[in-house]
């Protein structure tokens, strides 16, 4: 069978989302200079990172060990501050990050203990490369939306530093080609930063921007077109290109079809992979670029955290009961939509 999965929200609200933005920047010139060697012997012109996938800048954390934490840990407190609760009420909490530094423990229980989270706050990691996000709101919406819990705190940061500087030494080495090039290209628009969401039941704060529901599809006879870890990420760029944007428009047309009516939603969030795919996406759905907001020029791809760092920025340009659409893509493929009223 083929279609989308389809999930109504009935009682959540987003609460909340801020974002914490790395405080090293990087520019794509500086990468330049540091791919200096590689682009001698391989004859690569300059600014390619800037011309091919609009990334004029990428940020590090400064503190090099903790830095992403830190960011969590403001970003989270933010984020419950602005929503108006305390930990205590906190009944979940997910990290939906892509980077981390170990297989064990969850990544969630270094920043949970970090942040004083009670014992009663249950505490899990969802991966679902940069998709991630998206998919532990909609997990979070569906365990307040049953009345398992009051309140969900998800968060997620990334640290891209290690692939980067992994990725330039293995390109500077006198074995590497254009086609090392090519393939590693990806890793090298990636960025750093962290981000939080608080969400709550919407019947106790009409304050809050109701989650309508979430369409997701699954593509996953493309899950071997991007394949990494910490220290190199190899990328089919073409065509995560091309069977994104193809699983992009399924999804949409069937969502359509369902009711949804996803063209006149006036904001829409998406993943910030690179200017050519946001135009493309604009292009296959008929949104116009005046209705999508762009972060990768400054950010880079945060990774899981492209979505709520984008949506954080650009909350203060949303009216209430404007409709906006956070939508996420990850390797693999998997995509999904979540639609808000604000």
């Amino acid at each position: 069978m083929n279609g989308n999965t389809t999930i109504v929200h009935r009682n959540t609200a987003l609460l909340a989302v801020e974002a914490t933005e790395a405080q090293v920047p990087v520019s794509s010139d500086q990468i330049d200079e540091w791919l200096a060697p590689a682009r001698r012997r391989l004859r690569l012109p300059k600014g390619v990172l800037q011309r091919v996938a609009g990334v004029y800048e990428r940020r590090w954390w400064r503190d090099t060990e903790t830095g992403w934490r830190q960011g969590i840990v403001l970003a989270a407190e933010r984020a419950m501050a602005r929503a108006g609760i305390t930990r205590d009420q906190v009944g979940l909490m997910i990290n939906a990050s892509v980077s981390r530094q170990h297989l064990e423990p969850a990544v969630v229980t270094s920043v949970h203990n970090a942040l004083g989270m009670p014992t009663t706050c249950m505490d899990f990691d969802i991966t679902n490369a940069c998709l991630g996000f998206v998919n532990a709101m909609t997990m979070a919406a569906s365990m307040i939306d049953s009345g398992q819990i009051q309140y969900a705190l998800v968060v997620g940061a990334e640290d891209v530093e290690e692939v980067q500087r992994g990725t330039i030494g293995r390109l500077n080495s006198k074995g590497a080609t254009r086609a090392d090039f090519n393939n590693q290209f990806a890793s090298l628009t990636l960025g750093s930063g962290a981000a939080a969401a608080v969400l709550g039941p919407a019947d106790r704060h009409p304050e809050g921007h109701r989650l309508v529901g979430t369409q997701a599809r699954a593509g996953t006879e493309h899950h071997d077109l991007c394949i990494g870890d910490m220290d190199d990420m190899r990328t089919d760029s073409a065509g995560l290109l091309e069977n994104g944007i193809q699983l992009i428009l399924d999804t949409w047309r069937d969502a359509n079809e369902a009711g949804f009516d996803l063209g006149g939603v006036q904001h829409v969030i998406p993943h910030q992979v690179s200017t050519v795919y946001t135009r493309n996406f604009a292009k296959a759905t008929g949104v116009g670029l005046d209705r999508i907001p762009v972060t990768v020029s400054d950010w880079g791809n945060v990774a899981a955290e492209a979505v709520p760092m984008t949506l954080a920025k650009h909350q203060p340009n949303i009216a209430k009961d404007d409709r906006v659409l956070l939508l996420g893509v990850g390797s693999g493929l998997n995509t999904a939509f979540m639609e808000i009223t604000w």
